[in-house]
């Protein structure tokens, strides 16, 4: 039966729910298990979801047309390039984005010649991947905080010590480094980066 010269319902629909099913499975176990767990950040949540969602069925829609391989890297290197005009992404949040987005494809784009288990297995390997080298292999995640600082006495080199044991009693974090960015003579402030292992 058609509608307007295009078929109402085909055997793709349930094909369609299936993959989609399988996408969120796996979506969900990479984006809210492994990266929202450790990284409580959810600005990046909706992004993650919308994005792969998008792509999942942008794929699978343009499957039933024959694409060449030219057309086909053309398509994914947009995805590629796609750059918020806004804040700048952190590297690790660009790879999680690649990430979703390689996920989506291959769910949506894999045909007769790839049985489930071979798509299942594919998932499985990449949130392995991503599990022991976020859990297991990155024991500890150096992240930076940038603080005004108003003690101008501690700023010279030969007082770095001093500066890095103040900060350190300050904030009640165990620094690794310390780097010293703008300096405003002015109002005798100086923006400084502290380096700690995430967790400490």
């Amino acid at each position: 039966m058609e509608f307007l010269d295009i078929p109402i319902f085909d055997d793709d629909f349930f094909k369609m729910l299936f993959r989609f099913g399988i996408n969120i499975i796996f979506l969900t176990q990479i984006i809210w298990f492994l990266y929202y767990k450790k990284s409580k950040r959810k600005d990046y949540l909706f992004t993650y979801y919308m994005i792969s969602i998008i792509v999942f069925f942008l794929c699978f829609t343009l499957k039933k047309y024959e694409l060449d391989i030219g057309m086909a890297l053309g398509l994914f290197a947009i995805f590629g390039i796609i750059r918020y005009r806004t804040d700048p992404i952190a590297i690790k949040e660009m790879t999680y984005l690649f990430v979703v987005i390689g996920v989506s494809v291959i769910n949506a784009l894999a045909n007769s010649k790839m049985s489930y288990a071979e798509i299942i297995t594919g998932n499985l390997i990449i949130v392995i991947s991503i599990t022991l080298i976020e859990r297991y292999w990155l024991l500890q995640h150096e992240v930076s905080k940038q603080i005004v600082y108003e003690n101008m006495e501690n700023i010279g080199p030969e007082r770095y010590a001093a500066l890095k044991l103040d900060l350190e009693r300050r904030t009640g974090l165990s620094i690794n480094r310390v780097t010293i960015g703008d300096i405003d003579f002015l109002k005798d402030t100086a923006v400084i980066t502290i380096y700690y292992y995430n967790g400490t």
